[in-house]
């Protein structure tokens, strides 16, 4: 039986198994300690999944998979609250773009808040949100306000001025091409400034709760609240609506994507949506899996159960794929959410020059400057040894490569 898994069997003294799809894919000490941390979690069950883009990451490990019973870590789920993918192929080729993909890079930028300044402020967010934007917030901010009823600390922060703006670090917008030369528009981002507000809020709940009646847990970032507790029926109303807010906030994008391009001189009339994807990556939900009900926390990971649509973004300058997921039981119908880094960003950026990232990049409409060198490719995974590892949990439907790309 053992020659037929795809995923290695990592046991853990005192806690449950790590299946783990990572052959032919580096998996580093540190994340591999955060998982045995999760691993040995009373309110874990079965077993935790880890996806071949696995690495390190603040609070728990980027690229797993958790099931819970009658808990949530809300650390696993972490500040990015349903950061996640939304794409769509039009009826363009890349025979209907501009030979200078310039002009198509600068109507994304003007069209879609992001980045910061060069003092580090968040450039990211409307001084005046447009009509868009205001009447998605209407129909958000009732459940907003039940929840900062109850937690006022939450209500001062950025959510309207954040709706339909993209961030910064590693959230980006894309123009691909696929295998036929179809023309898709792609990005990533989250709930933004309030889902980092809510995270850190209830992560804090979560270790004050714990630190009164348990003193045994192996990781205090991995403070749980259990059903019943005094906020758990708050954090999940709360982390629900973060997640409303960041698919919101991506179809938002989306449509001042399309409208972008549509206002670019010399492209044609087209239409987007002949396939459409948007799925969350950082979330929490309620599934059944082995016969049992139980919280599901993806952290840098997508759903793949059988049918179901994903995208699985490389770096800047390499492929990204949208897939199908195949229905794996085994790891929880999950696949990755990319290709992971290989290294902190502080390490790529002692590692790599301008001259690599241009190199990397070449033919690419996209920053090549010295503040996204901790996104240059060779700081992820290769994304193909990470596909190849999880062949029995997605089947690649498209192929992308990017020829333009806006960072955050």
């Amino acid at each position: 039986m053992s020659e037929e898994r795809t995923y290695e069997v990592i046991e853990v003294e005192g806690g449950v198994p790590i299946k783990a799809w990572v052959r032919g894919v580096s998996l580093e000490d540190a994340a591999a300690r955060q998982l045995r941390n999760v691993a040995r979690l009373p309110c874990v069950h079965g077993w935790v999944a880890a996806m071949p883009d696995v690495h390190w990451g603040v609070g728990a490990t980027v690229g797993s998979v958790i099931p819970t019973v009658g808990a949530i870590i809300p650390a696993a789920v972490g500040v990015d609250i349903g950061c996640g993918m939304a794409a769509v192929r039009t009826t363009l080729t890349a025979n209907d773009l501009p030979e200078s993909l310039r002009e198509v890079r600068a109507a994304i930028e003007r069209a879609v808040p992001h980045g910061r300044t060069p003092r580090g402020r968040d450039k990211g967010s409307w001084e005046h949100p447009p009509a868009p934007a205001l009447q998605a917030w209407e129909g958000l901010k009732p459940r907003f306000d039940a929840v900062t009823a109850k937690h006022g600390k939450i209500k001062n922060s950025n959510h309207v001025t954040h709706l339909g703006t993209l961030g910064t670090g590693n959230h980006f917008i894309e123009v691909c091409l696929d295998e036929s030369d179809s023309v898709w528009l792609m990005l990533h981002s989250g709930s933004r400034g309030v889902g980092n507000k809510i995270g850190r809020y209830f992560i804090e709940l979560a270790k004050q709760d714990m630190r009164q009646h348990l003193t045994n847990l192996p990781d205090e970032d991995l403070a749980y609240l259990e059903e019943g507790a005094t906020h758990f029926d708050d954090y999940v109303q709360a982390v629900g609506w973060a997640q409303d807010f960041a698919m919101a906030n991506r179809r938002l994008m989306m449509d001042a994507l399309i409208r972008a391009v549509r206002a670019v001189p010399g492209i044609p009339p087209f239409e987007a949506g002949v396939t459409a994807v948007n799925c969350h990556h950082n979330y929490v939900t309620r599934e059944r899996h082995g016969g049992r009900e139980v919280f599901i926390t993806r952290k840098g990971a997508v759903r793949a159960g059988a049918g179901d649509l994903g995208i699985i973004p490389g770096s800047m300058g390499t492929s990204s794929y949208i897939v199908r997921g195949r229905g794996s039981a085994e790891s929880y119908e999950s696949c990755s959410h990319g290709a992971g880094r290989a290294m902190s960003r502080n390490e790529a950026k002692r590692r790599f020059t301008l001259a690599d990232h241009e190199a990397a990049t070449a033919g690419i409409e996209c920053r090549k400057d010295a503040d996204v060198i901790d996104e240059t490719p060779g700081a992820y995974k290769p994304i193909d040894a990470v596909m190849e590892a999880q062949r029995d949990l997605v089947e690649i439907v498209h192929t992308l490569r990017q020829v333009v790309c806006v960072k955050g």
